[in-house]
């Protein structure tokens, strides 16, 4: 990335939404605008699953605001990322399709610990160096991110659905504090950080590190009232709490250095906060400027493209499940020569996909696992590789380009039916089928698990939902094994209105 320019980073987070516009200077980030909106997405979020119109329009309207500070940046030098909200709502496409449209740049939606580790990012390029471990606690509206890392490099991340929205919807709902709700509460808290606590306790850390809002909010508070010197310690907490219950109610609580736009959820995000420093045994936190949006900034810069991330996930995901890497290598080869020759007539525009990643590196990373379903059953093993790579941790991929690559996995075999897609949106499936064509053929010239077809031996080109092959003259005679698997291959493909013609 050169010096001079101008780059920016969006979080739709579950409370808000935060924007970060930075210049890159001789290799290092200057911040040249920061805004932020309470849009308390997660508020929306009904007993369904759906987000209410009113918290859609919420978002909108902040992102149009948004929107005209980026209006004229370069297409491609502005990240805008969903979290935890926008992985759960069940119209959380309906939004981003409007949401794109008001802020002119595409979003992605990043799973749990692809939203952990580049919060720890965030913070361990903004916190003072630590020697040892370094504990990160991010409390959000719809989740809490735990993290422990040493330098800039996570080592463990969690992601909890514990956040202060969350908390103050399902518990105080109607601005009501007493102790039996904020006993309940805080049990629940409990119960979600069972799981974690030993592990981490065991881990270790030098450094406990809180960033966001939630722990902003609860140590400003704290030290504004005399609990605390700008960091968080347990008790400082518990006479926050006494507060609370001493106030009663949301219209009674008046705590110096609380504002009146975190005011709605801090009771929440001092629940979560605490069961944190119960169950993990933090003695003292300090407070981060750092958080998600730097993370995505920094995170760009270092791995532009996030293209060693993506091979580190891709490598690891080969290693688990014993993948013939050679092999994926020389499909992934050919898929990718094949795609080249008709992306022109079959690819779609960034604006069609709204996707910030290339379609080719769907089709590159679905063809170098293609296989991982093997180390389970032979048989059937599309259906096996595509639930584990649905369900995967699979860090430099958006959560749009996860479930691409899901679904070429699923369909890169024997029967081609249209519900193979049915988990892209349904304007995204009929690119998903085409990309799953290809992805089929270059396994299909793979068979021998050998060199198969050179590209250069075969060319494409597809017009509409037709696809001609041309081989060189008198190959198809030698390999009528090919011939076989490719006159299959029409019936198969022709199950989904494609035509493929070769000769």
């Amino acid at each position: 990335m050169q010096d001079g320019e101008v780059i920016a980073s969006v979080d739709l987070g579950s409370n808000s939404f935060h924007m970060l516009v930075a210049r890159v200077e001789a290799g290092q980030l200057q911040v040249i605008d920061r805004m932020k909106e309470m849009v308390r997405l997660a508020g929306g979020l009904d007993e369904h699953g759906y987000l209410s119109q009113a918290a859609i329009e919420r978002g909108l309207d902040c992102l149009r605001r948004f929107g005209q500070r980026l209006a004229g940046m370069r297409r491609g030098r502005v990240r805008i990322v969903g979290t935890n909200t926008l992985r759960a709502a069940k119209n959380g496409s309906t939004f981003i399709r409007r949401a794109q449209h008001a802020i002119g740049h595409p979003i992605e939606i990043i799973g749990g610990r692809e939203e952990a580790r580049l919060v720890y990012l965030g913070v361990a390029h903004s916190d003072v160096p630590a020697d040892g471990r370094r504990l990160v606690i991010d409390i959000g509206g719809g989740s809490t991110e735990l993290i422990i890392g040493e330098g800039f490099e996570p080592v463990r991340m969690e992601s909890v659905p514990l956040g202060c929205v969350r908390l103050t919807t399902d518990h105080f709902s109607d601005g009501k504090y007493d102790k039996t709700r904020m006993l309940k509460a805080e049990r629940r808290a409990e119960l979600e950080l069972m799981s974690y606590q030993r592990a981490y306790r065991e881990m270790g850390w030098a450094r406990a590190v809180g960033s966001s809002g939630t722990a902003r909010s609860l140590a400003t508070v704290a030290e504004a009232n005399g609990w605390g010197d700008g960091s968080l310690t347990l008790a400082g907490l518990d006479e926050i709490r006494k507060a609370v219950l001493k106030a009663g109610s949301l219209d009674k609580l008046s705590l110096n250095g609380l504002s009146d736009d975190r005011k709605p959820v801090f009771v929440g995000g001092l629940v979560a906060m605490r069961a944190v420093f119960e169950a993990l045994g933090i003695e003292r936190m300090a407070i981060s400027d750092g958080a998600l949006r730097e993370g995505l900034i920094y995170d760009w810069v270092e791995r532009e493209d996030f293209d060693d991330v993506r091979d580190l996930t891709v490598g690891r995901l080969q290693r688990m499940f014993n993948v013939d890497a050679a092999h994926a290598e020389r499909v992934a080869s050919t898929t990718a020569a094949l795609w080249r020759q008709v992306e022109g007539n079959w690819g779609a525009t960034s604006d069609e996909t709204n996707e910030a990643l290339p379609l080719s590196t769907w089709l590159d990373v679905a063809a170098r696992v293609h296989e991982v379903g093997l180390a389970i059953s032979h048989s059937g093993y599309h259906h096996h590789g595509a639930y584990v790579l649905e369900h995967a941790d699979m860090p430099g991929l958006t959560r749009t380009a996860q479930a691409a690559v899901a679904a070429l996995v699923h369909a890169h075999r024997r029967k081609f039916k249209p519900s193979r897609f049915e988990s892209l949106d349904e304007d995204m499936r009929p690119l998903g089928m085409r990309l799953a064509v290809i992805l089929r053929l270059a396994v299909l010239f793979h068979r021998d698990r050998g060199e198969g077809i050179a590209p250069a031996q075969v060319s494409a080109r597809a017009d509409g939902d037709q696809l001609a092959l041309t081989f060189a003259s008198g190959w198809l005679d030698d390999h009528p094994l090919t011939v076989a698997d490719l006159e299959r291959e029409q019936a198969y493909i022709a199950n989904c209105g494609f035509q493929l013609q070769f000769g």
